[in-house]
């Protein structure tokens, strides 16, 4: 029986305990959770399960991507569990169906990709995720991979490491381009993508915004142009994307070809937005100056990937949104949530709203 009852679009609980599980991981702690939690459900039984990423690297389970653990472990850990808190933990149609007591499966990323929302929607479960929680360690990621690849900063710290210094590259024609006075494009102007141009009007960029879902007066003082013009003008740009089928393969070789020559091109966003052989070729043909990447088609790299061996590529291993404050702000969002629901109030970022009109 659902301890559930429907309430404004929403549902409260009744006389019967609410049952949690904190499914976090080794960034998003299981202590963070609950610690946001206990004020938010006092009442509520708490269960958790500590899932492996990073130190094993998510991946697809069943239908969902992007995901930690096993069907079999949720299976176990979700019955008679009314709330899922999570970063992680791959909601499939086949944990769903083996737990008919969950009602809410709050995810604390940016989106929920390790939850399959027609089928949650189907089962009666609400999902909700956590827009904007790194977005600000992602921001600052980005400009320090801009500027690590235009002034060469991994690459000349390795030949030091290793007894060599490299005059040299204080020669004209192998210097990069400074980031006041030149033009930036952002390619999405999301939480991040904004970030990111307020901290580089901070430098004295000119920035230019390729986004179809926003208007010249929501970027202002940046301006708005599409995305073709923005890298035939761009010394610099970066991608900030939602990675979707429609946006597969959006930084083409087409695109990359107009960018002016000695350009620099960032992606903290997600491998699938660019075409990075197109890249590897621009930068052996000199046509960029470098490259930089929080984010790969394959995750980890294979040994025998181009980015690892073309020059001038400044590489991090998916940890742009790595951060403290990106943990705590995850466990804070996702507490919020899981009050919201209790008290019969909507919530803040609902994946599949149906569920709730349904409930009404």
């Amino acid at each position: 029986m659902s301890p559930w009852n429907a309430v404004d679009g929403c549902a409260v609980a009744s006389t019967q305990v609410t049952t949690i599980l904190a499914a976090g991981d080794h960034f998003v702690l299981n202590s963070l959770l609950t610690d946001r939690l206990r004020p938010a459900a006092p009442t509520a039984t708490f269960r958790e399960l500590t899932l492996p990423w990073p130190v094993e690297p998510f991946g697809e389970v069943a239908e969902v991507r992007e995901a930690s653990g096993t069907e079999e472990q949720l299976i176990e850990a979700l019955s008679g569990v009314d709330i899922c808190v999570t970063q992680m933990a791959p909601l499939t149609d086949r944990i769903l169906k083996a737990c008919p007591d969950l009602r809410l499966f709050c995810v604390s990323r940016g989106g929920p990709v390790n939850a399959n929302l027609e089928a949650a929607t189907r089962h009666g479960v609400a999902v909700s995720f956590a827009p904007g929680r790194n977005a600000t360690a992602t921001a600052e990621h980005t400009v320090a991979l801009m500027m690590a690849a235009a002034r060469r900063v991994p690459a000349t710290h390795a030949d030091l490491a290793a007894g060599t210094w490299r005059g040299d590259y204080y020669m004209f024609d192998k210097v990069g381009p400074e980031l006041e006075g030149s033009t930036v494009g952002i390619v999405g102007y999301g939480a991040i993508g904004s970030r990111v141009a307020r901290i580089l009007r901070g430098f004295g960029a000119h920035v230019l915004v390729a986004d179809p879902f926003v208007r010249p007066d929501d970027v202002s003082p940046a301006e708005v142009t599409d995305l073709a013009d923005l890298m035939r003008r761009s010394t610099f740009v970066t991608v900030h994307a939602r990675a979707t089928p429609q946006t597969e393969g959006l930084i083409s070789r087409q695109l990359i070809d107009l960018m002016p020559a000695g350009g620099v091109l960032v992606n903290c966003a997600r491998g699938s937005l660019v075409d990075y052989d197109a890249v590897c070729d621009a930068l052996d043909a000199g046509k960029l100056f470098g490259a930089a990447f929080d984010v790969f088609p394959r995750e980890p790299i294979p040994t025998d990937s181009r980015l690892l061996t073309t020059p001038n590529i400044v590489m991090t291993p998916h940890l742009a949104g790595a951060s403290k404050q990106t943990a705590f702000n995850a466990a804070s969002i996702v507490a919020s949530e899981v009050a919201r629901f209790l008290q019969g109030r909507p919530l803040a970022h609902c994946a599949n709203p149906d569920v709730l009109a349904r409930l009404h």
